[in-house]
């Protein structure tokens, strides 16, 4: 029997393309997208999905107009303070990877409370990557391996592919089966590059704000159908 993609990653592209078309501006897109998340994350436990990550705003977000940029960080505000009790009350783990450092402190305040508000949670784990890049993650973890190396906390020689994922931003969590992409883009943009190795991918033409529950159960109905020869599924 086909085991069910119990960790999907989601980069969520094409908001401002959806607003675009419709001739409004960007940050209403979105807003747009904002609403997919409650509807995704509610169709996680039919659908045999325990842990669902998704790409919020990379490091490379940053070079976006000031406006945007500015309108985003309200936004991820908002959705915290409206979505937080609803997630507690359905079940809903939380959890942030991502340097926080370059964010503002009422920002970094609202992530530390929300994570600590359903820490108890365990229905599904919603990961959210939040001023995250591969890259960057995995530059950072370098650096804590090397200083725990430096002060004989680690040897050299103990460092293994596994010791170096236990500084990742990840550590906590099962690498992602499938990773889907929205709005038609066929690029991983920097997104869990360490931990997608032997995930499937799904680039689909679809823009985020259009994304549907129906549509997601789609891609992991399919997912299911899939003979898998390489890596390993958790469930």
């Amino acid at each position: 029997m086909a085991q069910p993609a119990g960790h999907v990653a989601i980069i969520m592209d094409g908001n401002g393309r959806w607003a675009q078309q419709r001739g409004l501006p960007r940050l209403a897109g979105h807003h747009e997208g904002a609403k997919r998340i409650r509807e995704i994350v509610q169709a996680c436990p039919e659908s045999g999905v325990k842990h669902l990550t998704i790409f919020a705003f990379s490091t490379e977000n940053w070079k976006r107009t000031q406006a945007e940029v500015g309108g985003l960080m309200r936004l991820f505000k908002r959705y915290i303070l409206r979505e937080a009790r609803d997630l507690l009350n359905e079940g809903v783990r939380v959890r942030f990877i991502g340097d926080r450092l370059r964010l503002d402190k009422t920002l970094i305040k609202l992530m530390d409370e929300l994570e600590a508000l359903t820490a108890q949670n365990s229905k599904v784990h919603l990961t959210i990557a939040l001023n995250y890049g591969g890259r960057d993650e995995v530059t950072r973890a370098a650096q804590r391996m090397a200083a725990d190396v430096e002060s004989g906390a680690l040897a050299a020689k103990e460092v293994t592919a596994e010791v170096l994922a236990r500084y990742l931003d990840t550590h906590l969590l099962p690498d992602p089966d499938l990773v889907i992409r929205t709005s038609g883009e066929a690029r991983i943009s920097n997104f869990l590059l360490w931990q997608s190795a032997y995930a499937e991918y799904e680039f689909i033409d679809t823009l985020w704000p259009d994304f549907s529950a129906d549509e997601f159960s789609k891609l992991l109905s399919n997912f299911g159908t899939r003979e898998r020869r390489f890596g390993a599924i958790y469930a």
